[in-house]
């Protein structure tokens, strides 16, 4: 008969147990489908779903992955609805000499949170991409004008001192400082920014955290540095090719396609979902908008309302002026 052990709230390891207890503590609620379970034989940690036949629980994930622990009896031993686990690391009795040959793995967590396959997923719509992307922009326009001011500072001190010492004029190096600074530095800004966010393990820029999405691949996993780079890159170059076509295209498919994926997405096989999406909690997932989507459409609505009003003034002003 094997021995069995799970992973606690507090990570420690807890048993030996039999499968019988095991298949109890899992009715009683003490156990989660997304609990951590190993026994003999096993090389590696896994989820207790992934042995629903062989200890006879008799109950499909879909009807119990998500039981509320709540409503269980309270127990030293139990596993909080909040707990959530990463791939916990094996440590065999071969790696010390003096373990017993039978002693289970010690459970050593990883800082990477698990990918959990499976489950309801929120897509993130065009409206929380809208406003997280708002956000982003309004970051990164501060960055540059700050980038920009202290460059200026600094090449407008260097031109007035060589200019000291020679009849050069320094406008062309100016001129050069400026162009750079208009595009160059924003391009690069941006393809660094949003590659190192996405890819990092939040998943997602300052302005989705905001939102509360992330982006993920076609399954749910992490993307590389090299995935986002390249997700990046696809909305640039669809962006230079079609005069900016390509952003209203996207926008249109990220509130009407089927997993709201818009151009640069279907191209690099990734999704925009809600922070909760393919974790062990996709109960915690938010339908709604909420208060930092609002606001943002809000400040959004505010600013074209007013580039609509001075565009008419301007008009109006050039009208009268012509009279």
């Amino acid at each position: 008969m094997s021995n069995w052990y799970y992973a606690d709230a507090e990570r420690e390891r807890q048993g030996p147990l039999t499968a019988d207890e095991m298949a109890q503590r899992f009715h009683q609620g003490k156990l989660r489908l997304d609990t951590l379970v190993w026994r003999d034989g096993l090389a590696d940690w896994q989820p207790l779903r992934n042995f629903t036949d062989e200890l006879a629980l008799h109950q499909t994930p879909a009807e119990t992955f998500y039981t509320p622990v709540d409503a269980a009896p309270a127990a030293a031993d139990s596993t909080p609805a909040a707990t959530s686990y990463s791939r916990i690391e094996p440590v065999f009795a071969s790696d010390n000499a003096d373990a017993s040959p039978y002693a289970p793995p010690s459970a050593v967590l990883t800082a990477n949170e698990a990918h959990y396959a499976g489950g309801e997923v929120v897509y993130a719509g065009f409206w929380k991409r809208f406003a997280a992307a708002m956000i982003d922009n309004l970051i990164l326009s501060v960055v540059l004008i700050v980038v920009l001011m202290v460059g200026v500072a600094i090449f407008g001190g260097m031109a007035a001192l060589s200019q000291g010492f020679t009849s050069g004029d320094p406008s062309g190096g100016m001129l050069a400082f400026l162009m750079i600074g208009i595009y160059g530095v924003p391009i690069v800004s941006q393809a660094l920014y949003f590659t190192w966010m996405h890819a990092s393990g939040g998943q997602a820029t300052l302005g989705k955290m905001a939102v509360g999405i992330k982006v993920t691949r076609g399954d749910g996993s992490r993307i590389s540095t090299a995935r986002s780079f390249g997700r990046w890159a696809g909305l640039f170059f669809f962006y230079l090719l079609t005069c900016g076509l390509a952003y209203l295209v996207s926008a249109i498919m990220a509130g009407t396609t089927e997993r709201k994926q818009g151009l640069h997405d279907m191209a690099s096989d990734t999704l925009v979902v809600d922070k909760w999406a393919y974790t062990a909690h996709p109960e915690w997932q938010r339908r709604e908008l909420g208060a930092v989507t609002v606001t943002m459409m809000v400040l959004g609505g505010l600013l074209i309302v007013g580039y609509l009003v001075l565009m008419v003034f301007a008009i109006g002003m050039g009208a009268r002026g012509s009279l």
